[in-house]
């Protein structure tokens, strides 16, 4: 949870940076790759990472458009800039609208009470579960696995 601003702020861009890095190892040819049929692609992940922070700004009040979740691109570039869209405009909203003690505020999130801080803690929470998710897929589709949160094994160190 997160209780100053200037705190969410810098977990935003750090995670941004890593996510971004595995964005970018994306190509046209991969976005289909699942585990197994029938499960999520990284096209869709990573469109998914892309629109879904419009969902968790809204239920903390912040204004963030996304483009249509369900309108996935074949191509990797465009995956890329929207997410790059939508990280700047969630770190311009939150400095502009949220202060330490809106932070503390409860909300409603889904019927449940929360606070704006745990809110945003749980987007960061789950933009890192699906860029796990699209590491694995990135190594099976053949392709390199960025460090983000370390070296990988494909970097060779």
């Amino acid at each position: 949870m997160y209780r100053k601003i200037n705190d969410f702020i810098n977990d935003w861009d750090n995670a941004a940076q890593g996510t971004t890095k595995v964005l970018e190892s994306l190509t046209n040819e991969t976005l289909d790759q699942a585990i197994v049929e029938g499960h999520n692609t990284l096209g869709w992940l990573g469109w998914h990472l892309a629109t879904s922070p419009a969902f968790f700004a809204s239920i903390v009040g912040l204004e963030v458009k996304a483009s249509d979740p369900k309108q996935i691109p074949d191509n990797a570039s465009t995956i890329v800039e929207e997410y790059k869209k939508i990280v700047h405009d969630i770190r311009t909203e939150a400095q502009n609208q949220l202060t330490d003690e809106k932070l503390n505020e409860e909300i409603d999130s889904m019927g449940m009470t929360t606070t704006r801080g745990a809110m945003l803690r749980t987007l960061i929470d789950h933009q890192t579960h699906h860029r796990g998710q699209m590491t694995v897929l990135l190594r099976q589709a053949g392709l390199t696995v960025p460090g983000v949160m370390g070296p990988t094994k494909e970097e060779g160190k």
